[in-house]
Parts: structure tokens; C-alpha cells; sequence
């Protein structure tokens, strides 16, 4: 779960401006029609106000009975970060309503303007909050990794984002899809991961291991240090999606999208009809 403000967060924060923003992004989510950015609220490159906003939003999710599963990384890509005019990723909380396995049909109303991409999720088999946080370590706490879709999602209308925004609006997180086959580090290398993502059997987009923060595992390593940093450490049991191993694309009813990665084999997903899974 993300951080709360009280506890991490500096006392420049505008709490004001926090509560704003959570109810324009709450408000949006429940209605189903997307909202206006929040940096007029905030500010466009305020980090601490952001995860601030994002942690009411996940209070509020808490309190309606949602459980946290786990952490997506974010802004992995350079070409993204120079898209926003960041130079860092950013993370959000996964939700148990969220997940979905490979060969799932997944209603198109459940994520609001949905992107997909493909990457590599992580089982974390032990905690990650004392010591180095490390390669070493993290390598040793991953229990297995699998192929993933993450179906992106923005409450705010039109992808109209910058840096606050995605950060606010929990790392822009929807759903996510778990593929079949699930290999321990020893059985496959994350950094040299080979993917292709098709939708309706035409290739639009691939990429590499490479592409996110260098290597999927640093992403971890990245996510773990900010975690403890922000008093909310990675625990043994969760799922992490690391980043995009390539470009985001839009989605629609009746879209087939399949993601093939070298090592991991394929996970597939359909969007079908309705608003709820």
C-alpha cells in the first residue's frame, strides 16, 4: 500500500489540495467518466503531494473492502520518461479485483480508456525490508517470475498526464494478467527477455528485458528501497509488475492481445462486453 501522507510525506504538502484531488480521481473512478487532471491541484512535479493523493485514493479503496496484492512499477522506458519530462519511475498499489490469468476475458468497461503492455511479473518469496536491498537480495527473494499484461488505465480524460497526474491516479494502474508458466531465476534471465505483443494476430510492439531500468530485477531493487524509504516495505507473498518491456497500446471490445516472451512463453487476454469482471 502506498504510503499515508502523515506519516512520510513533508508538512508542505497542501492537505486541501490532497483531499481535491482524491475526490476528483474517487469521483471519476466511481462514475465512470473520466475527470480533469489533478496538477492544477498539486502542482505538475509535486512528488510528495502526489503519492499523497494516491494513498487517499487507496485509503478510500481500503475502506470499501479492497485488499492490496501488490506493486506495479511505472515510467520504466526512457522514451516515456522523456515523453513526461521525468527522469524517475513511479509505482502504484495492486488490488485483488485486478488480477486476472492468462486466457481470462476481461469486460472493457472495467478499465477506464485501456492500454496494454507486456512485462514481467515477479512473486515475492520473502520480505524485502532489512538489509542492502540489493541485487543479491532481491534475486534471492523472488520466488518466481511469469509473463504479464498490465491493462493500463487513466481516470483522467484524454491520457492527459504529467508526472503528478500518473503518480496521483495510482501509477495509472487497471488490471493486470498472469501467464501459465512460472520459472524461478535459476530457469530463465529476466534482462534477456525477448517480447512480442500482437493484437488480432498483427505485431504492434515489441521489446527487451533491457528496456525497463536496464533490467526488471533493478526495477525491483529500485522498488524496494523506496518502499522501505517511504515506511511501507515489500512483503514475501506479493506480486510486483516490473514495467514495460515495450510501447503501450489502446484497446477495445472483441481485441485479442497476446504477449510472447522468450523465456516465459505467451499470456493472452480478451476484451469483452460489460463493465465488471
Amino acid at each position: 500500500m502506498a504510503p499515508s501522507p502523515s506519516s512520510t510525506h513533508p508538512p508542505e504538502v497542501d492537505a486541501d489540495a490532497v483531499a481535491a484531488a482524491a475526490a476528483r480521481l474517487v469521483g471519476a473512478a466511481e462514475s465512470g467518466v473520466p475527470c480533469a487532471p489533478v496538477r492544477d491541484l498539486i502542482g505538475a512535479d509535486d512528488l510528495p503531494g502526489a503519492y499523497a493523493v494516491q494513498a487517499a485514493v487507496t485509503a478510500h479503496r481500503l475502506r470499501a473492502g479492497a485488499r492490496v496484492v501488490g506493486r506495479k512499477i511505472g515510467l520504466t522506458s526512457p522514451a516515456v520518461q522523456a515523453q513526461l519530462g521525468v527522469d524517475r519511475p513511479d509505482f502504484g498499489v495492486l488490488f485483488d479485483d485486478m488480477a486476472h490469468l492468462g486466457g481470462d476475458t476481461v469486460p472493457i468497461g472495467k478499465v477506464m480508456q485501456p492500454r496494454v503492455e507486456a512485462e514481467i511479473a515477479f512473486m515475492l518469496g520473502a520480505d524485502l525490508a532489512e538489509g542492502p536491498l540489493d541485487q543479491a537480495q532481491v534475486r534471492a527473494a523472488i520466488a518466481w517470475g511469469a509473463a504479464a499484461l498490465e491493462v493500463c488505465g487513466s481516470r483522467i480524460a484524454g491520457w492527459d498526464i504529467r508526472f503528478a497526474d500518473t503518480v496521483a491516479d495510482n501509477a495509472s494502474a487497471g488490471a493486470y494478467v498472469i501467464g501459465p508458466r512460472r520459472l524461478s531465476l535459476d530457469a530463465f534471465s529476466p534482462v534477456d527477455q525477448r517480447m512480442s505483443m500482437t493484437i488480432g494476430g498483427d505485431e504492434v510492439a515489441t521489446g527487451t528485458g533491457a528496456a525497463c531500468l536496464g533490467d526488471p530485477v533493478a526495477a525491483v531493487v529500485w522498488l524496494a528501497r523506496t518502499a522501505r524509504d517511504l515506511g511501507d516495505p515489500l512483503r514475501a507473498g506479493q506480486l510486483v509488475l516490473s514495467g514495460a518491456l515495450g510501447p503501450m497500446r489502446p484497446v477495445a471490445e472483441g481485441d485479442v492481445v497476446v504477449a510472447r516472451l522468450s523465456g516465459l512463453g505467451a499470456v493472452q487476454v480478451r476484451f469483452g462486453k460489460g463493465e465488471r469482471a
